[in-house]
C-alpha cells in the first residue's frame, strides 16, 4: 500500500477512470466530495461500483469513505456499500481509538449479515481532523485488529480551529500541522499500523509533490493519499524502495542471519545494531507488496 486515491462517490465516470489510475488503494468517497442532497444516490453508485470491480481479476483495494460518526450517515453508507464487501472503510474525524472500536462493532454486525468472514473489512483513521482528536492520539494501539493504517488531514483541522491557512506561502505546513503530522506517524508507529501521509493539494506540481513524498518517507511514512489520478505515479514511485535501498536492506540482513547472536556489527564500514535490522527488514517488506 503506497497511494491511496479518493474518489468521488457519485461520479460513475470517475470511478470507472481510477480503475485504471494505478493506485493501490480506490477510495469511494462518501463524504466531503459528495454534496448532502446528493449522498443517497451516491451510496447506490457507489455499490454499484463495488459490485462491479470485484469482479475484476487484477484492481486496486476498494476503500469507502464514510461519513463521520456523530454525523448520524455511517450507517446508511454501510448499510448500502457492506453488501458490496469493500476491502475497507475509511473513517473520517475519528477521535480515538474507541471510535475504531465503534466502527469495528458495526462492520462485525453488517459481515454477519451478508456472509462476509469476521474480520474481513479493514480500517483507516483519518485521526487529526479536530482539535479534541489531537489528544487522543495514542489510544489507537490496541484498538481493533481490523486497523490497518492511520492517516491525518490538515483542511478539517484548520477550519475547526479557525485558522486562516495550513501552510504557508511556499507551500509547508505551519507549526500546527506539523505536530499533528508528527502525532499521527507516532501514533501508527505505537499502534503497529502503516503511517499514510495526508494529501498534496496543488495535483499539477509534480516537483511540490515529490518533495512531500521524499520527507514523508524520510520520517517514516510507507504511502500517501492522493485526489487526482495524475499524483498516483509519482506516489507509487516515492514509496517503492529503490533498487539500491533493497540491495543495502538484503545486504544488512544476511549479515545479521550470519551472526545470529550479534549485537552489532559491521558491513561496508558502518556500525549496524537491531534497529538496522528492524530497518530493512521493514524495506524489504514493502518492496514485496
Amino acid at each position: 500500500m503506497r497511494s491511496l486515491l479518493f474518489v468521488p462517490g457519485d461520479s460513475p465516470k470517475k470511478l470507472n477512470k481510477a480503475m485504471g489510475s494505478g493506485a493501490d488503494v480506490m477510495i469511494v468517497d462518501l463524504e466531503d466530495s459528495v454534496a448532502g442532497h446528493a449522498k443517497a444516490a451516491a451510496r447506490n453508485t457507489a455499490r454499484s461500483f463495488l459490485e462491479e470491480a470485484r469482479r475484476e481479476k487484477s484492481r486496486p483495494l476498494l476503500y469507502v469513505r464514510v461519513n463521520a460518526l456523530p454525523t448520524g450517515l455511517t450507517d446508511a453508507d454501510l448499510d448500502a456499500v457492506m453488501h458490496a464487501a469493500p476491502d475497507g472503510i475509511v473513517l473520517p474525524k475519528s477521535m480515538s481509538g474507541q471510535h475504531v472500536q465503534h466502527l469495528s462493532a458495526k462492520l462485525a454486525v453488517r459481515e454477519a449479515e451478508n456472509a462476509l468472514d469476521d474480520g474481513a473489512t479493514r480500517i483507516i483513521a483519518i485521526a487529526t481532523e479536530t482539535a479534541a482528536s489531537i489528544f487522543h492520539m495514542g489510544t489507537y494501539a490496541g484498538a481493533s485488529r481490523r486497523l490497518a493504517g492511520l492517516t491525518w488531514g490538515a483542511e478539517d483541522l484548520s477550519a475547526d480551529i479557525g485558522a486562516e491557512a495550513a501552510r504557508t506561502s511556499k507551500g509547508n505546513f505551519t507549526a500546527p500541522y506539523m505536530l499533528a503530522r508528527t502525532l499521527a506517524l507516532f501514533a501508527a508507529g505505537a499502534a503497529e499500523v502503516a503511517a499514510i501521509d495526508t494529501i498534496y493539494p496543488d495535483f499539477r506540481s509534480e516537483r511540490g509533490l515529490k518533495a512531500e513524498c521524499e520527507a514523508a518517507r524520510r520520517d517514516g511514512f510507507v504511502a500517501k493519499l492522493a485526489i487526482h489520478p495524475a499524483q498516483v505515479e509519482t506516489i507509487n514511485d516515492m514509496f517503492t524502495p529503490s533498487a539500491a535501498a533493497i540491495s543495502k536492506a538484503k545486504a544488512i540482513v544476511s549479515a545479521f542471519a550470519d551472526n545470529p547472536d550479534a549485537g552489532v556489527l559491521g558491513l561496508n564500514g558502518e556500525m549496524l545494531d537491531r534497529p538496522h535490522l528492524k530497518r530493512a527488514e521493514a524495506v524489504l517488506a514493502r518492496a514485496k507488496k
